[in-house]
């Protein structure tokens, strides 16, 4: 089977590799960087095509000669790029963020008779499959917490962060309005709001701020309180407020000595060499679930922790392991016919079909990315 990878980056580049080692899949991958082209191509047996990805009708004749695609472009071209996928007709696991709703390429998908699973990363994506799946178990889902986060293993001052994906997907989350659930409606809430200090064992204790992570989450699944909450070492979000409020994420052109130009371009510039993870800069994944509910009487509390770190072996960053190894797990599922529904699907959907969770968990274990599961009977004891 014939399969291209779109976009060579911190996590398209270690799905790529991934991917490779299996013997059953012709693999090639597509980016615009050369470098990271020639990087690959000199040291696993892909392709490579040097291609800008950012113009659709490329994208279409890219991929009319592969069975399958994954998508790994930048979140502002992330929707364009999935629906010129579609439009080939060719089934697609995308972890791209995009703003846009999904679902309004659900009917494309399906007239095209497309498998198109977008989301596919740790959050959103392996938190969805979770929350689905113990959604699919409870008799009712009465609430469903995401903390999530990515964050450098050492603290380097001023920022002590450094984006282990696009930085720019990493500004919509300081900008794009948070939405949640309580008392079964949608809440808007600004990005970096309601400051909440967490303990995890592994790390200390962190700051947790609303941001835009439910997604799908909102529309498929009926609890009356959901939300996700992105993770940060203490004092970023003051840092954060104050960038954004005095308007350097703004893309609003202002002129400066007769020149124009947008805040958050020149922001990208000075932020960005700051938050570069460097090649063998060590990152850790952080991600706690909390789904419950009710089942035969009984309220349930299913748990599902992670903590990954920066692999030394293979030299792969957390936040890729997390986020690439869901995809590729997700593009094998499909491959081995486990995963058969046509149309778009939120990873959520993957949570209803108890073997492909459990497909999904051996995956990533086997590449060691383990979640822990507890459960609790909440009858027992008083919160």
């Amino acid at each position: 089977m014939k399969i291209i990878v779109l976009g060579a980056g911190l996590v398209g580049y270690p799905m790529a590799v991934d991917l490779a080692k299996d013997t059953d899949l012709q693999l090639s991958i597509a980016d615009f960087n050369e470098n990271a082209l020639d990087k690959i191509s000199k040291n696993h047996p892909v392709k490579t095509i040097l291609k800008d990805l950012s113009e659709p009708e490329y994208v279409k004749e890219i991929v009319k000669d592969f069975d399958m695609v994954v998508s790994a472009v930048p979140g502002f071209m992330g929707f364009q790029t999935l629906k010129a996928v579609i439009e080939a007709k060719k089934n697609v696991v995308d972890i791209a963020f995009f703003p846009e709703d999904l679902f309004l390429l659900d009917e494309l998908a399906k007239q095209n008779n497309v498998i198109a699973i977008s989301d596919i990363g740790v959050a959103p994506g392996m938190s969805n499959i979770l929350i689905g799946y113990v959604d699919s178990i409870l008799d009712k889902t009465e609430k469903a917490i995401i903390y999530v986060g990515g964050l450098p293993k050492v603290r380097e001052w001023p920022y002590e962060y450094k984006a282990v994906f696009s930085p720019i997907d990493v500004i919509e989350e300081y900008t794009r309005p948070a939405r949640y659930i309580e008392n079964g409606k949608e809440v808007i809430r600004p990005a970096l709001s309601d400051p909440e200090l967490l303990n995890f064992p592994d790390v200390g204790t962190l700051e947790a701020f609303n941001s835009d992570g439910l997604r799908s989450l909102a529309k498929t699944i009926d609890s009356p309180y959901m939300i996700e909450k992105t993770l940060r070492y203490p004092g970023h979000i003051e840092k954060m407020k104050m960038l954004r409020e005095t308007g350097f994420f703004s893309k609003k052109e202002i002129e400066i000595n007769g020149i124009k130009i947008r805040p958050l371009d020149l922001t990208i510039r000075l932020l960005f060499p700051k938050w570069k993870l460097e090649k063998g800069e060590e990152d850790i994944t952080i991600m706690k679930v909390i789904v419950e509910g009710v089942k035969n009487g009984k309220h349930l509390r299913y748990t599902y922790d992670l903590f990954d770190q920066y692999d030394n072996l293979t030299r792969t960053h957390s936040m890729a392991r997390t986020t690439g190894y869901t995809a590729t797990t997700a593009l094998r599922m499909i491959v081995k016919g486990l995963y058969k529904r046509k149309g778009i699907s939120a990873p959520e959907f993957i949570g209803k079909q108890p073997e492909c969770v459990e497909f999904m968990l051996k995956g990533l274990k086997d590449r060691g990315v383990i979640y822990k599961e507890s459960i609790s009977d909440m009858n027992n004891f008083s919160l």
